[in-house]
């Protein structure tokens, strides 16, 4: 352990290190940490992510705007096949060697070898032209590309052209162009990040570095917050205000945006009954979602509408669409009425039964860590007894209920949608032929493996569009089908949550300067932690 590693592992939270403050971060849902900096593993560090590695362009969900990062700009050609990212000058790794164009189209094949071939399917070729512009040559118009290949992490081609398997390769020293690559010390409880020695934006992210610390739930991250042992990052919590803020108001605040990925009750379409979108949409009229707002979610968001979009999409809903449809809203009535007429009997004992005789239910599960959604889960599992459908909640750690969720081996479970600067990624991971895995084969979308032949075609058409007018009908198109066919069950959009404690750092996101989402786990994050500075 050299002597900055030792200065940083030893401090305690109010101290410095010879080379400025020390940004304490939460991590919650972690109950321990793996050394693993990866940015292709699954099971990577989310500052791998945020801090390590960076992409082109940096997704500012807040605002629905690309931020120039790596690239300083990108042109498209007249015909739409051609995409062409022009690099900054005196990019750096953190070795001291510099990141080049051959670095990109290296990271490029890289996760297609790592991912599969059908990785980026629209691109056919790319080319470093020089050490600062890239081309990709594309098969077909499509304009989701930007935001795909401007958001791929970049890695140094000098070091995992040496690795033999990158994909189960822990990184365990990584070597990266963010603003804090240096592991000064780690433990399953906390790692320590000190600054790129290299960092090409010399004059940003000037303090000592970051420290990431393990909590297993809300509650745990929640104490050490109120306590003062967290500067960045929260997640659910009662009354923020009374609880967090007015111990300080001086220093601490929050933001929680709607602008993340929409929650959902998913069903696994896979297996019957479930697959029947009359018992979805009736499952979906027997939810007070105003209940699971309030009680659920303390508040801090809304129910979500038939379009299925989260707040960072309003610029696309089709208002008039969700003035019509009915199925998001809470009519119990109207839900046994629907079960009724589907086929599901309901018994003297008051349970429902499906039309082959079995008993209807199915689980709602959910990660021990979410409090917030546990919450929720109960608000719907009352609320099944209305309509006779025995509905219980399967709480376990994360890593279990998302065995299940990814494999495709679950009934019920309380899910999130994609999310990116369009709804097209949203609706692709919804209802896509393309998303879907074969049960037991880990999916990292369509976790309900519903397939539409109808919204593929839509899909494409959207990613072939040029034309803003052409692009918001197409996209009213999807909406539609969407709540034609009910794929998932839209709860809320989900809120970016987000603390902070300005007692050593200033300069946090807002509502009224929302530069980047205020989430130490969010697309953004790597705004904050180069725009946040130390108090004077």
């Amino acid at each position: 352990m050299g002597a900055v590693a030792a200065s940083l592992s030893a401090c305690s939270p109010a101290e410095e290190t010879a080379d400025g403050e020390v940004l304490r971060v939460a991590s919650i849902g972690n109950a321990s940490f793996t050394r693993n900096f990866n940015p292709f593993s699954p099971t990577a560090l989310d500052m791998s992510k945020r801090a390590v590695y960076e992409p082109l362009m940096v997704a500012n969900l807040a605002q629905g705007e690309l931020v120039p990062w790596l690239a300083k700009g990108y042109d498209w050609s007249d015909d739409g096949l051609t995409l062409t990212f022009t690099l900054n000058d005196d990019l750096t790794w953190s070795d001291g060697e510099s990141l080049t164009s051959e670095d990109v189209v290296y990271t490029f094949d890289l996760a297609r070898e790592i991912l599969g071939e059908a990785t980026n399917d629209y691109v056919d070729d790319v080319t470093a032209l020089d050490e600062h512009t890239v081309e990709y040559k594309f098969n077909r118009s499509y304009t989701p590309g930007l935001y795909e290949l401007g958001g791929q992490l970049i890695v140094p081609k000098h070091v995992w052209e040496e690795i033999d398997d990158p994909a189960t390769f822990q990184n365990p020293e990584p070597i990266g162009s963010g603003p804090f690559t240096e592991v000064a010390n780690f433990s399953a409880q906390s790692y320590d990040l000190t600054r790129n020695p290299h960092y090409w934006q010399e004059d940003k992210a000037n303090y000592g570095g970051i420290r990431v610390i393990a909590y297993g739930g809300n509650d745990a991250a929640n104490i050490a917050a109120i306590n003062g042992d967290i500067d960045f990052g929260l997640g659910f919590i009662q009354d923020i205000q009374k609880t967090y803020v007015d111990v300080d108001p001086e220093h601490r605040g929050y933001w929680f945006p709607a602008v993340g990925s929409t929650i959902s009750l998913s069903l696994n379409t896979t297996q019957e009954p479930y697959d029947d979108v009359n018992l979805r949409k009736a499952i979906s009229m027997g939810i007070d979602r105003e209940a699971v707002a309030k009680k659920g979610m303390g508040g801090y968001t809304h129910p979500a509408d038939c379009t299925g979009l989260s707040d960072a999409y309003d610029s696309w809903r089709d208002e008039d669409l969700v003035a019509d449809c009915g199925w998001t809203s809470y009519d119990v009535d109207a839900a046994n009425e629907l079960l009724d007429a589907s086929g599901y009997v309901r018994g003297k004992d008051g349970m429902r039964t499906t039309p082959a005789g079995a008993p209807l239910t199915f689980n709602i599960g959910v990660g021990s860590a979410s409090t917030d959604w546990i919450a929720v889960a109960q608000v719907i599992s009352d609320g099944m007894k209305e309509l006779g459908i025995d509905a219980p909640l399967r709480v376990q750690d994360w890593s279990q209920i998302n065995q299940e969720l990814f494999g495709g081996t679950y009934t019920g479970n309380i899910a999130w949608g994609q999310s990116g600067v369009t709804p097209y990624e949203f609706y692709r991971g919804a209802m896509s032929c393309k998303t879907v895995k074969p049960v037991g084969e880990e999916a990292t979308q369509n976790f309900h493996r519903l397939c539409s032949e109808e919204a593929d075609q839509l899909l494409d058409q959207f990613a072939a569009a040029t034309d803003e007018a052409q692009q918001h009908a197409i996209m009213g198109q999807l909406q539609k089908l969407y709540s034609d066919l009910a794929p998932t069950i839209p709860l809320f959009p989900g809120p970016e949550w987000g603390a902070y404690n300005s007692t050593t750092f200033v300069g946090w996101p807002s509502e009224d300067d929302p530069y980047a989402t205020l989430s130490p786990a969010g697309s953004s994050t790597v705004l904050v932690l180069t725009t946040i500075h130390p108090r004077d």
